[in-house]
């Protein structure tokens, strides 16, 4: 009788918690600021991205290739390490970065290490399985005259249920036949957290 009420009192017990417990989802527009954490999230991501590709297609470089070769510089984004105490996804912002770049119509994007390795793989199979006609030809890649990369860092300063974040994104942009970096940017995000 005793383990019956026990097992009766648990039971309810999980019937009301589970009932207060309610789950709504909504959906929002992928374009609205949402910020439940104070984490670097999506909005972050793309803002500094527009920002920092913004101010890396205003400086010289970009003008001073044009003028010497007549054609628009072609770059590849590279490793953008994540060096603050959080979880970012390093490709997330590496893609938004890309996004930037290509949709400013002012470079050619080309891609990094590993998808070309794919984009090689597949080549060799076209070579194989594809009819002559429709096969991607060999040896007409487009090679990069330039390579971003950077770090994300961040600082924080809590006290008590108050926390500030400092994100900083640096970037650089490096000439690959001469290794001379031809921009430096850097982008911050300031964050007041409170509980």
């Amino acid at each position: 009788m005793k383990n019956l009420n026990i097992a009766l009192l648990t039971f309810v017990v999980v019937v009301l918690f589970s009932s207060c417990t309610s789950r709504t989802v909504t959906r929002v527009s992928p374009n609205e600021q949402i910020d439940l954490s104070g984490r670097w999230n999506d909005t972050d991501s793309k803002l500094v991205a527009e920002e920092m590709i913004r101010d890396v297609l205003n400086r010289p470089w970009k003008e001073d290739f044009v003028r010497a070769y007549d054609r628009k510089p072609v770059v590849i984004v590279g490793m953008i390490n994540n060096k603050t105490s959080e979880y970012i996804e390093p490709e997330t912002f590496i893609k938004d970065v890309e996004r930037e770049f290509i949709n400013s119509g002012m470079v050619r994007v080309v891609q990094n290490a590993e998808f070309r390795e794919k984009l090689r793989e597949e080549r060799a199979q076209q070579g194989e399985f594809a009819s002559p006609e429709t096969q991607a030809k060999w040896g007409r890649e487009l090679g990069a005259d330039f390579m971003m990369f950077g770090v994300i860092t961040s600082v924080t300063d809590s006290y008590r249920k108050e926390k500030v974040v400092n994100y900083k994104v640096n970037l650089e942009l490096a000439n690959l036949e001469t290794n001379e970096k031809v921009w430096i940017g850097d982008k911050e995000i300031k964050k007041y957290i409170k509980n």
